[in-house]
């Protein structure tokens, strides 16, 4: 199913419309990396939509322009996907082939998710942008959402978001993601009241994440191990590793 729940909740204003298809070959023009890839766009993706521009002129929020970046305008873009695709390979390659910043609805079936991933000018090829790290939400159902994941799609709408320029909006909704990540850990949807608040909730969330793959791989260690000091010695960092995401826990 589509992803209306979510483009519902951004409330973009009319004006901002774009309600446009998006042909593949447009994004198969782009540097697709490999062959592989390619197929994972032809494929992988049923339809994609181009909803709406969000621009200074229709939402009031200026443009943010630097020496890392350029801002212009953010654009809203749907894709549904067949079954058979890969989604994470493919979120990443629409937001890597789009050269301005991009809220992406994805869909597959009756879940979906969002993403959002920053863009700078590079530093190896004059004119090329390139993306910083992609940020998304865990996969979901808009239609049996749980109180987080209502609370995180309540947070959504633009004309509640930073208003300083477009890269504060488009860092704000980052911290929505950011801040629904946290929920699923700690159990509780709270924003980041400040720039520091939301640069230390994503380094936790970085943190917990890198921790729990440690955590799997030693597990995976332990269980093939038959030495049996050596297995000791792995579950003992299991539980130091084990005890330090309760720590971070407590800070999300």
């Amino acid at each position: 199913m589509s992803m209306e729940k979510v483009i519902e909740a951004l409330s973009p204003p009319p004006d901002a419309g774009i309600n446009q298809r998006i042909p593949k070959k447009l994004l198969l023009e782009q540097n697709i990396p490999t062959t592989a890839d390619k197929h994972q766009i032809q494929d992988g993706i049923e339809e994609m939509i181009w909803v709406a521009a969000l621009k200074p002129t229709n939402i009031g929020v200026p443009i943010f322009k630097d020496k890392l970046r350029e801002y212009l305008e953010i654009a809203v873009i749907t894709i549904s996907l067949r079954a058979s695709a890969r989604p994470t390979r493919i979120i990443e390659l629409i937001h890597r082939a789009i050269p301005y910043p991009v809220v992406l609805i994805t869909s597959v079936g009756e879940s979906g998710c969002l993403s959002l991933a920053h863009k700078r000018w590079s530093q190896g090829e004059t004119g090329k942008v390139v993306i910083e790290d992609i940020r998304r939400t865990h996969d979901f159902i808009p239609e049996a959402l749980n109180p987080e994941e209502a609370s995180f799609i309540a947070s959504l709408k633009i004309s509640d978001l930073p208003n300083q320029d477009l890269y504060a909006l488009y860092q704000g909704l980052i911290d929505c993601i950011a801040a629904l990540g946290a929920a699923k850990i700690s159990g509780k949807f709270a924003l980041p009241g400040s720039k520091d608040q939301a640069h230390s909730l994503s380094a936790n969330l970085d943190e917990h994440a890198r921790i729990q793959r440690e955590i799997i791989m030693l597990r995976a260690k332990a269980e093939k191990e038959k030495q049996v000091n050596r297995r000791v010695e792995l579950n003992l960092e299991i539980k130091r590793l084990e005890e330090e995401l309760a720590t971070i826990k407590t800070k999300l």
